[in-house]
């Protein structure tokens, strides 16, 4: 069995395709999220979100509906979690939040299909991570679509330079994410104070 450092290794090298957007998505997101109900513990799964590009409608993204699950105790994702999830075929990874090594930790899992093809991407994390803050980005793109109409000719853009390299494309998605997530959040403080 290969090494998580090979797994990894492995996983960041797969191609990366930016495809037209696909209006099944959301019913997929729909299918996995009651799949997960009904196999992981209910004490430790709170709320689960549809976030990234294909939570976005219209907007081109890589075919991989991104999830964010609360979860009540990572530690217990470990031990519970983990072993259904793998038992299941997805892959598992305990993956920093930002860079290399750096807290907080958070479980990661990849679900793939009978072709070996990622369809679903599972961010497992508690309630007081920064990943919460996604789901205003991904609002934003939703209610500004010039915002994602840019997003996606960059997502384009750096998918054909870095076909196989997902750390660079995520880099340069970056300073783009950035820009929009401080829009975001003065537009939500900005209609807080109306």
């Amino acid at each position: 069995m290969p090494s998580l450092e090979q797994r990894i290794a492995e996983a960041v090298r797969e191609e990366i395709a930016v495809v037209p957007y696909d209006p099944r998505w959301p019913a997929m997101f729909l299918e996995e999220r009651d799949r997960l109900r009904a196999w992981l513990p209910t004490e430790l799964i709170g709320r689960i979100e549809h976030f990234g590009s294909t939570a976005v409608p219209g907007l081109a993204a890589k075919p991989i509906v991104d999830m964010l699950i609360e979860v009540t105790d990572l530690e217990e994702v470990k031990r519970h979690v983990a072993p259904i999830l793998a038992s299941k075929g997805y892959d598992y990874f305990w993956r920093p939040t930002w860079g290399d090594d750096v807290p907080p930790w958070y479980a990661r899992f990849i679900r793939r299909d009978v072709h070996g093809v990622r369809t679903h991407h599972l961010h497992m994390v508690e309630r007081h991570f920064e990943h919460w803050n996604r789901l205003r980005f991904r609002d934003y793109l939703i209610q500004h679509p010039t915002v994602a109409e840019e997003y996606q000719t960059l997502k384009r853009r750096l998918a054909a330079a870095h076909p196989h390299d997902r750390a660079a494309y995520t880099r340069g998605k970056t300073e783009f994410i950035r820009k929009v997530s401080l829009a975001a959040e003065r537009s939500t403080t900005d209609n807080k104070t109306v």
